[in-house]
């Protein structure tokens, strides 16, 4: 009795471990299809850009060029959730810190082609740099790499790879294999985690300034995360610790969190122009 009560326990725990294999990437993306707003609902002037990545994959971006006496550009990766058009209150935010914006649509989100997979990401981000870079002429040291979440990591990884003006990675994971350990300590995540985005690991080839932006409020990513991102960072290097909830620090933190926005632009040479 005892025999077949254990064999069963061990049966069930190796068909969820077998699920939480298989199934990582639907836990991990959660696109939304469509957009639900743009640009213009918000008075942005925006061009919408289709982009075609290494793989031959169709994805969809967004372009706000900088205002008037602004100066240099954010090239914005969102979270896992969602899709651009749930990003408007940061392009606002940019463009008022004197900025123009590209904010990418990862395959399988909102209008793109395709299925989100990690390399798939890195491609898109790597799409979405040599627009900017080639077709836009806009010099790489104009160019700062932003990712909140999810993104943080895909922009960390790009930033590995290229030298760009600088790097702002806000309420990002180490690695997902870190995160899901903590998460789930029941789950020997570190044997099965398909998906890595090793942000901590990546961050040290990082040659551009770094902003690292975390709340100790984060309910989702642990704040020892963001800590751990900015000692992997060299220098120079700044942290800028906000309040609240994972998904709404940047809200309510407004007032320190564009502070510490505008500083950072203004030590890499981009933003608005003194006494804009």
């Amino acid at each position: 009795m005892l025999t077949s009560i254990l064999f069963i326990l061990v049966a069930g725990y190796a068909g969820v471990l077998l699920v939480l294999y298989l199934g990582q990437t639907r836990l991990l993306y959660l696109p939304t299809p469509g957009l639900d707003a743009t640009p213009d609902d918000i008075g942005l002037p925006y061009e919408e850009v289709r982009l075609r990545t290494g793989d031959g994959v169709r994805i969809a971006a967004w372009w706000i060029p900088p205002p008037p006496g602004g100066r240099g550009t954010v090239l914005f990766f969102h979270g896992n959730a969602g899709n651009i058009s749930h990003r408007l209150h940061s392009l606002r935010t940019f463009h008022e810190l004197g900025v123009g914006v590209l904010i990418v649509s990862y395959r399988g989100y909102g209008p793109s082609e395709g299925r989100p997979s990690e390399r798939g990401t890195y491609r898109d981000a790597r799409a979405a740099w040599e627009h900017l870079v080639a077709e836009r002429g806009i010099p790489p040291s104009e160019i700062v790499l932003f990712g909140r979440s999810l993104g943080g990591a895909v922009a960390t990884n790009l930033a590995a790879d290229v030298t760009a003006g600088g790097l702002i990675v806000e309420s990002t994971f180490t690695s997902v294999p870190d995160l899901a350990s903590e998460l789930f300590p029941w789950v020997p995540a570190r044997l099965i985690a398909r998906l890595r985005y090793d942000a901590g690991q990546r961050m040290k080839e990082v040659e551009s300034p770094v902003l690292v932006i975390h709340s100790r409020n984060d309910e989702i990513i642990p704040f020892r995360h963001g800590e751990a991102l900015y000692a992997a960072a060299g220098r120079p290097k700044r942290f800028l610790e906000i309040r609240g909830s994972h998904n709404e620090g940047f809200v309510v933190s407004d007032r320190e969190y564009r502070r510490g926005l505008a500083e950072f632009f203004s030590s890499v040479g981009i933003g608005s122009e003194p006494g804009d």
